[in-house]
């Protein structure tokens, strides 16, 4: 006769998706005074975009652009409702930085890999605020870029990278970057972003 197993059934559970980049878990850049950054967003938010785009994005002394992303600047990071997008969230962040002899091509101009260096990092901060705002990690992978180059900087120029968010969803985000003589107003270059997140559990 067979006899009844005092053991309950173990019921597994799914592990959630381990988070690509966490921004809380990235280390505060000393070099960053939120006070001194514009914008609806709170302190810890602009922080912690800060730290994704210093550590994350910049990297380590050895790496590639890190003097030209280390003297990119924040100077704007908000979170607000859009009217345009009935009332969803909707992130900008602003950036500055001035040309140096060091960012320029042969021909003594921005060199166009500089500007798509500054507009992958740039474009990203946007999605890492709204997730911030809204419980979602916006840190991903980029998918693709769309540059459009409309007039050269010489050294001097101070560029003004402002950016913004277009979308995100479970897996895919976007966000779009003007480029700008600060001074002049004159358009350097636009871009669309497309970010994912990788899957983790490969």
């Amino acid at each position: 006769m067979p006899f009844a197993s005092s053991s309950k059934r173990q019921i597994s559970v799914p592990a959630q998706p381990k988070a690509w980049v966490d921004p809380s878990a990235l280390p505060d850049d000393v070099d960053v005074d939120v006070g001194l950054i514009r914008g609806s967003a709170p302190d810890h938010v602009k922080q912690l975009v800060c730290n994704t785009f210093y550590s994350y994005g910049v990297g380590e002394p050895d790496v590639f652009g890190y003097g030209l992303g280390r003297a990119t600047r924040f100077v704007q990071i908000s979170v607000d409702p859009s009217v345009e997008r009935g009332g969803r969230m909707e992130a900008v962040t602003v950036a500055e930085v001035t040309i140096t002899k060091s960012m320029l091509n042969g021909a003594g101009m921005l060199h166009g890999g500089c500007v798509t260096y500054l507009i992958d990092n740039c474009a990203s901060t946007p999605l890492v605020a709204l997730g911030l705002m809204s419980g979602t990690n916006g840190v991903g992978v980029t998918q693709g870029m769309n540059v459009l180059f409309h007039a050269p900087a010489p050294i001097g120029t101070t560029l003004r990278i402002s950016s913004s968010s277009i979308s995100m969803g479970g897996r895919v985000m976007a966000a779009r970057c003007e480029i700008t003589d600060k001074t002049s107003g004159r358009v350097v270059a636009s871009a669309f972003l497309n970010k994912m997140q990788p899957n983790t559990r490969l």
